[in-house]
């Protein structure tokens, strides 16, 4: 085998253990990069989430109860030998100005586009029953109420479809959820008619009453992550074959090049042709060292076979 294949064959070997080293520890730091900026993806939507709410609350809702203002007028002067003023307004509910239900339904319209990101606000005793909590999710809930501190909450679980990365975040009843979810008798009438007079009440202020949950698939991250593990992965190859090419060039002509002709110049003297010209020496490194010292050598060995032929 040549030298230049030599070499080669030995950079290859050395590189691609170097590389299947490196190739495990990016792996896996990419995996856990993908999920990282997985879970962060979660917590921004999960503050957009909350965004919604506060535009629901501070926003539309004031504007809805203005625009049913004279509705509420013509109520008033209808059941004022009745009832008071006060229980009229409770009258006026639509699910719309709901924060949650909001939040709910503008992240439907969002899993159209990404589908593999669901948002649930999860309660034990939810107003409408598609928030009701399930198994997995009744543990999340729990261990926010056992440890009131906790303040978000992310990690795994199975589901017939694989596993499921979540990120949790606990909701606490308001002052001003208590005028809707104490007792069915203060809330608005069209709530209860709407949902029941089971659903939703008997929240207490500041209790733990739901959990805000983004869960992802876990195949998505994986996915990134294996996407941009095989981008690295091809360029790093493609570094070391260029690596490679360069090095083989700058091997044969600083290298391999003055070898062969010093190969090629010793099998002309050992075949007795001493008229060959010298080699040529450029600069002070070890091969010119040893063109010089062939030299040399080719000097010596052409004056000792002169003068064995002057003394026949």
């Amino acid at each position: 085998m040549r030298l230049l294949a030599k070499f080669s064959v030995i950079f290859a070997v050395v590189f691609g253990l170097g590389l299947a080293a490196a190739a495990y520890l990016f792996h896996a730091s990419l995996q856990r990069s993908a999920r990282e900026q997985v879970l962060y993806q979660a917590q921004i939507m999960m503050e957009t989430a909350v965004a919604m709410r506060n535009y629901t609350t501070e926003q539309i809702r004031p504007v809805m109860m203005e625009m049913l203002q004279p509705y509420r007028a013509d109520a008033d002067d209808a059941i004022s030998k009745i009832c008071s003023r006060e229980a009229a307004s409770r009258r006026i509910f639509r699910p719309q100005i709901v924060p949650a239900f909001a939040a709910t339904e503008i992240f439907s319209y969002l899993r159209k586009k990404y589908p593999d990101y669901f948002y649930k606000e999860a309660s034990l005793n939810p107003t409408n029953p598609r928030n009701r909590v399930v198994d997995w999710e009744e543990d999340i809930l729990n261990a926010f109420r056992n440890r009131p501190d906790l303040m978000l909450l992310d990690g795994e679980r199975m589901t017939p479809l694989g596993k499921s990365l979540f990120l949790a975040r606990p909701m606490r009843a308001t002052k001003s959820c208590m005028e809707c979810h104490a007792t069915p008798a203060e809330a608005p009438q069209d709530m209860v008619k709407l949902y029941g007079p089971a659903n939703g009440f008997g929240w207490k202020e500041n209790e733990i009453i739901a959990a805000q949950i983004i869960s992802v698939p876990v195949s998505l991250p994986v996915e990134m992550a294996n996407r941009s593990f095989r981008r690295l992965l091809l360029a790093l190859v493609g570094v070391g074959v260029l690596t490679l090419l360069m090095l083989d060039l700058l091997l044969y002509f600083t290298v391999v090049g003055p070898v062969s002709r010093f190969a090629k110049r010793a099998d002309e003297i050992s075949k007795g042709q001493m008229d060959v010209p010298e080699l040529p020496v450029q600069g002070h490194d070890e091969i010119s060292i040893l063109a010089a010292s062939f030299n040399r050598m080719h000097r010596s060995l052409a004056a000792a076979m002169k003068m064995l032929e002057q003394e026949k």
